[in-house]
């Protein structure tokens, strides 16, 4: 079990990964339009993170 929770949080960072800084690094609009866009993806790394701590601490105490 615990090894498909780290294969599903592996894709999730991945897919964020491709989606979410591809657009932030090669995207020709402009600075502003970049930064948004870095800020979000950055907000969405802090809460897939904060979500497999819950998982991880939760399957813990089981």
């Amino acid at each position: 079990m615990v090894w498909l929770i780290n294969f599903l949080f592996v894709l999730l960072y991945g897919l964020t990964t491709l989606f979410g800084l591809g657009p932030v690094l090669f995207a020709d609009g402009s600075n502003k339009e970049r930064t948004v866009t870095l800020v979000v993806v950055l907000l969405i790394y802090v809460a897939i993170t904060i979500l497999l701590r819950i998982v991880l601490k939760r399957r813990g105490k089981h």
